[in-house]
């Protein structure tokens, strides 16, 4: 089945075993065995509660893991593009960028880039997805984790 065409409205991307599954039933038991510990306390229902936060914590992290690892090459990727298509002078300010705003600018195409990088660097986005929000010629990413 082929992809819908990707924009603003539907890029957030949800991984049905991490956002429908892995977090929230280890979130869920970790609040049940907190609960179970503080209505029963003991030492084995403390190793209980103990056990569930750890493994909440561990699925949390390892999606923060996964985000920052993919941020990082989003923001190399984005650093070496914006070298190629924007003019001596703005090429010269691309450490200006947050890595917030590389990872917005992603989907411009490359003849808009130029404007949107001025337009950023001049302070007319509030947030990122403000950039996002002006792209007019959205270039997918269907890797994003």
């Amino acid at each position: 089945m082929p992809k819908p065409k990707q924009s603003f409205e539907n890029h957030a991307r949800w991984f049905p075993i991490y956002h429908f599954l892995a977090s929230p039933i280890t979130g869920l038991a970790a609040v049940h065995m907190v609960w179970h510990f503080i209505t029963n306390p003991s030492t084995p229902h403390f190793f209980e509660a103990l056990y569930g936060v750890a493994i909440f914590a561990a699925v949390i992290s390892s999606r923060i893991m996964a985000i920052t690892v993919q941020n990082r090459v989003i923001r190399l990727e984005m650093r070496l593009r914006l070298k190629e298509v924007l003019p001596a002078a703005l090429a010269a300010r691309i450490a200006e960028l947050t890595v917030r705003q590389l990872i917005a600018l992603r989907f411009a195409s490359d003849a808009e880039l130029p404007t949107l990088v001025e337009r950023t660097l001049r302070g007319e986005f509030a947030k990122p997805r403000d950039i996002k929000r002006a792209v007019t010629d959205w270039q997918p990413d269907y890797l994003r984790a």
